[in-house]
């Protein structure tokens, strides 16, 4: 399977002021082709070369004026807010600020590898009940406006891609999965969405899994 730079290595941003973090997530990432850049807010805020942050919650009063901020003057620039509070209500306040993925200061290493690839995949990590919440509307607009029994056709690779992304497996395990890289599987969603009239995955998520369309 050809490997694309993205999969070898990633610079990922960390703003957060406890110095065991800091080493800890640099340990944790040093042989994964991850790298972990500790950052200042305002050198964050400059930093080249970064598409990514994981932002400490602890290490500002201000989460929400620093989110806004973030969203202003890098709006392609994906947050995952490490926090202290599992509150569903606290955290969909977070991803409608601009965070892109939130995560407890109890997450395993797994779950915060996971939940940095799912947000490189341009999609959303929460828990699921909160990320159902932030695509209800939006949802069932989408499915009010589907006609009944227009179910989309699928190809055979695009049913195997599907099957793989519903169960939240990011790009790079769908590719090595089915023995493709990661772009052609990022070209397949892509064709996917367009198909379902979905704006995201997780919205694509929800649509298959609400509509039944793998068993169509």
């Amino acid at each position: 399977m050809k490997e694309t730079a993205s999969d070898v290595h990633l610079r990922i941003g960390l703003i957060a002021t406890d110095p065991l973090r800091i080493i800890g997530l640099q340990s944790m990432f040093s042989e994964s082709g991850f790298e972990v850049l500790a950052l200042s807010v305002p050198g964050a805020l400059d930093a080249s070369g970064v598409s990514l942050i994981l932002i400490d919650a602890a290490c500002t009063d201000h989460l929400f004026e620093l989110l806004a901020t973030f969203h202003r003057r890098r709006p392609r620039l994906r947050l995952i807010v490490i926090g202290v509070q599992d509150d569903h209500e606290y955290i969909q306040q977070v991803i409608g600020a601009g965070a892109k993925g939130y995560l407890t200061h109890t997450a395993k290493e797994s779950e915060i590898r996971m939940a940095i690839e799912i947000v490189q995949d341009d999609s959303l990590w929460a828990p699921r009940k909160v990320l159902a919440r932030l695509l209800e509307s939006s949802s069932a607009t989408e499915t009010a406006n589907t006609a009944v029994g227009s179910a989309p056709k699928f190809t055979e690779r695009e049913v195997q891609v599907l099957r793989l992304l519903v169960t939240g497996s990011p790009n790079r395990e769908i590719a090595r999965a089915l023995g493709i890289d990661a772009v052609t599987v990022k070209a397949h969603v892509g064709r996917i969405m367009r198909k379902v009239g979905v704006a995201n995955r997780i919205a694509l998520t929800i649509e298959t899994l609400n509509r039944n369309l793998l068993e169509k």
